[in-house]
């Protein structure tokens, strides 16, 4: 009996005692886990203190730089200055050279000065007699005036270029529509063309490149145009065969419009009695007109003009017998007309030459080509196919 009372009580004292020791294992545990936060708040407080302190550092580094820059600047003037100087020294010493040469030398000087100008003279002479004799010197006739206008059709884009072979005795029609594309039509005539539905009667040609600009060609059964994407490739492209025959880079195009109002041509191919000519303008030339004669059947270029025609407010070119006619508008448009005329072979009196107006209609052109055969100029202007019959006379 008295175990019993024993056991009775024994048990209640020993459930307390553990629970004591639970709860004393718990604050322990919590006073750990307390101590090792402020332990990390003391680290990140430390870690904001060197932050602080690289700031600061980096502050007075700054200010150093800063300051040694400045002296930088000054020593930068002072060199410049004492550069400035020595070349007014040197440019004064010259001009004494140079009197000091002409009093000494001056009979000798002008000997051979006269020997370089008669040197020069023969040079240039025998250049005119190489282009006479690579050129038709018997291309005797010029522009003397646009007789009248046709719009024969309004088909296409605001640029565009339409054509018919000069090298060949058919009477097909090529439509090159847009500043870019790959795509050419072929009609059988001008009358097909003139239909209402030309498109479906028409042959459809695809490059294998696509055309930049409104400046491509055709002649003797040949393509030639500007290839899309390239600075200055010209491709030639056979029609029939459909295939690319051959290529060449256009030294110096490409990198300005060869017309300031038709900025998408950086190349204008044309042809005439001569054969193929390539018109660009360079940066170097101040943005004149540039002509280039390239030999159709080697892709070769045989000689290149600095002309004193200005790219600036011209829309169009064409070659007719060795002579470049530059086509001049107004921005917004109006009646285009050519005041600038360069003959290669000097055979035009070019200060002499009125300006020629276009006649009947106000706008602009994308393009202007010269068939030499028929003596007609094929236009491109706002989306219409336009044909212009010129009068022509002998060249002064």
């Amino acid at each position: 009996m008295v175990v019993l009372q024993l056991r009775f009580l024994l048990v209640p004292f020993l459930i307390s005692v553990m629970g004591a020791a639970q709860y004393m294992m718990q604050d322990a545990a919590l006073m750990n886990y307390i101590d090792r936060r402020f332990l990390s708040l003391e680290r990140l407080e430390k870690c904001n203190q060197d932050i602080l302190d690289y700031v600061e550092e980096f502050r007075d580094f700054s200010k150093m730089v800063l300051s040694r820059l400045a002296g930088l600047n000054n020593y930068k003037a002072e060199v410049k200055s004492e550069v400035e100087n020595l070349l007014t020294r040197i440019e004064r010493a010259q001009r004494d050279i140079d009197y000091f040469g002409s009093v000494t030398d001056s009979n000798t000087c002008i000997e051979v000065h006269e020997d370089l100008v008669k040197q020069q003279l023969s040079e240039e002479a025998e250049e005119k007699k190489k282009l006479k004799l690579m050129l038709n010197a018997s291309c005797d006739h010029m522009l003397a005036g646009i007789k009248s206008l046709k719009i024969v059709k309004k088909t296409g884009d605001k640029h565009g270029s339409w054509m018919k072979d000069p090298g060949k005795k058919h009477t097909k029609i090529y439509l090159l529509n847009g500043s870019v594309n790959n795509v050419i039509f072929e009609f059988a005539n001008i009358m097909t063309f003139m239909e209402s539905n030309h498109t479906l009667k028409a042959r459809r040609i695809t490059l294998p490149f696509p055309w930049e600009g409104t400046g491509h060609i055709i002649y003797q059964g040949f393509l030639f145009y500007h290839r899309y994407g390239s600075l200055n490739e010209i491709i030639k492209f056979n029609i029939q065969k459909r295939n690319i025959t051959d290529q060449m880079l256009l030294p110096g195009a490409g990198r300005v419009p060869a017309y300031q109002l038709s900025p998408s041509t950086k190349i204008d191919l044309a042809i005439d009695e001569q054969g193929l000519w390539a018109i660009h303008a360079e940066p170097e030339t101040g943005g004149n007109i540039v002509i280039t004669k390239i030999n159709h059947i080697t892709m070769a270029v045989e000689h290149t003009w600095d002309t004193s025609c200005s790219s600036k407010d011209a829309e169009a070119a064409f070659m007719a017998c060795n002579t470049l006619y530059v086509v001049y508008n107004f921005p917004s448009g109006g009646t285009s007309r050519i005041q600038c005329v360069y003959d290669v072979l000097d055979a035009v009196n070019t200060y002499e030459i009125p300006v020629l107006h276009f006649p009947k209609r106000q706008g602009s052109h994308a393009t202007i080509h010269y068939n030499h055969k028929e003596k007609q100029l094929f236009a491109w202007g706002d989306g219409s196919q336009i044909i212009y019959k010129l009068h022509t006379k002998q060249k002064v």
